[in-house]
């Protein structure tokens, strides 16, 4: 991901001498905000990230990922402009979250499945929340209201399609000739497209060539480096967040987010939440569930929303760090996220009254959760939830696919 600029990096190293004099200034402040970093690092994205990453590492080498890709082509062509394998990078960027997808993305440009214009598409809709941070870490852990990730995973992962849909249209006609399906034949039905997703795994194994073992040793020792990259970064901004606020830097930010904060019509006491949220979305999630209470349970939610999906400059430096190696641009991503933000706070603000009853039923089907510590456990009703989400995935796959069909049925009638 190209972000090379002579001015941007030399401004890149001034601040960081900046903010070593001021660890200097400041040690304590420094040092608890790195314990604080590396708990939410070690209680919540360790145990969420580890085994995600090592399945989807093994996946793509015994050649499911072609498999996945080979069957959902032809939904994924005509829908968002990529190929059949992004089915497989959404799915498990919405099971997994950030930055799975980028992952997933990297090792597909790598294997030349996607073009750079296919690529920027596919990570910047498919980078989201994983349904067990939404759900355990931000609506039990952080709001304490486990009926609130209803809404908040309607209005994440269903803006998030939308900005897929939105992204087909990135790149023009520079990538026609790549991203066009090809024209469809009476021999391309059901049965054969699953024989040649069959045959297309097969061909990927062989391809591999790596024992098991191996493939699981190499599988576990990148998702390890990985992880401890992710675990770096999330330390690192705590402590950015920390020392600004004691040089005084961030109540000069909070009074620039004031602004843009009473345009929208949203109470500025929010305005410390999405400061966090721009650099770290853990800690600014945390923040807006402890607002003040007379603040709008739908204002802190809305606020929770954009957090979840700008995912934070942390975040954005992890998606870097992993596609650093490739020819995608970070533009494209920034913009899809910050777009991906407006639309998921929207988004809440209208489905809150609508959805009311839904919270109601949610409430009294799951049983009371302990929040006897300051982070939440992995409950039977997270499984639950996150079961139901792939299952959506899946359902709305299948939905697009039989909607591809009944299309080129009629397409043929037609003629």
């Amino acid at each position: 991901m190209k972000v090379n600029n002579f001015a941007f990096t030399y401004g890149i190293g001034l601040m960081a001498v900046g903010l070593l004099v001021s660890m200097l200034f400041f040690p304590a402040q420094a040092l608890h905000a790195s314990l604080k970093g590396l708990s939410i690092w070690w209680d919540i994205l360790f145990p969420a990230l580890f085994p995600f990453l090592v399945v989807s590492e093994m996946m793509l080498g015994l050649g499911i990922v072609h498999f996945f890709g080979m069957l959902l082509d032809p939904i994924m062509r005509p829908v968002f402009r990529i190929p059949g394998t992004g089915g497989f990078v959404m799915a498990m960027g919405f099971a997994a979250g950030y930055p799975v997808a980028a992952k997933l993305t990297s090792q597909l440009w790598e294997q030349r499945l996607v073009n750079r214009e296919e690529g920027e598409r596919l990570v910047a809709f498919t980078t989201t929340s994983d349904p067990i941070f939404l759900i355990g870490a931000v609506s039990v852990g952080f709001f304490h209201d486990v009926s609130l990730a209803v809404i908040l995973a309607t209005a994440h992962y269903g803006t998030a399609i939308l900005v897929g849909f939105m992204m087909r249209f990135h790149g023009g006609s520079a990538s026609k000739k790549v991203t066009e399906p090809a024209p469809q034949t009476a021999s391309h039905t059901s049965t054969r497209l699953l024989t040649r997703a069959f045959k297309a795994m097969h061909r990927a194994r062989l391809l591999d060539g790596r024992s098991l073992g191996e493939m699981l040793r190499q599988a576990v020792q990148s998702s390890l480096q990985l992880v401890m990259v992710i675990g770096g970064l999330v330390v690192f901004f705590a402590v950015v967040i920390e020392i600004m606020t004691s040089i005084q830097v961030m109540p000069i930010v909070y009074k620039g987010i004031d602004v843009v904060l009473q345009l929208f019509g949203v109470p500025t006491a929010l305005s410390e939440a999405v400061a966090g949220g721009i650099f770290e979305v853990t800690l600014g999630a945390k923040a807006a569930g402890s607002a003040p209470a007379p603040i709008s349970l739908m204002h802190k939610a809305a606020i929770a929303a954009f957090i979840l999906s700008w995912a934070g400059l942390s975040v954005h430096a992890q998606i870097i760090s992993i596609l650093h190696h490739t020819n995608l641009r970070y533009f494209p991503f920034v913009m899809a996220r910050l777009i991906h933000g407006l639309l998921a706070a929207t988004a809440v603000i209208l489905l809150w009254e609508p959805m009311q009853s839904y919270r109601g039923a949610t409430a009294l089907s799951l049983p009371v959760m302990s929040l006897s510590t300051s982070l939440p456990t992995k409950p039977s009703s997270v499984l639950t939830w996150i079961t139901a989400a792939c299952i959506g995935v899946l359902l709305g796959l299948l939905m697009f696919y039989a909607l591809h069909l009944a299309v080129k049925q009629c397409m043929k009638w037609l003629k």
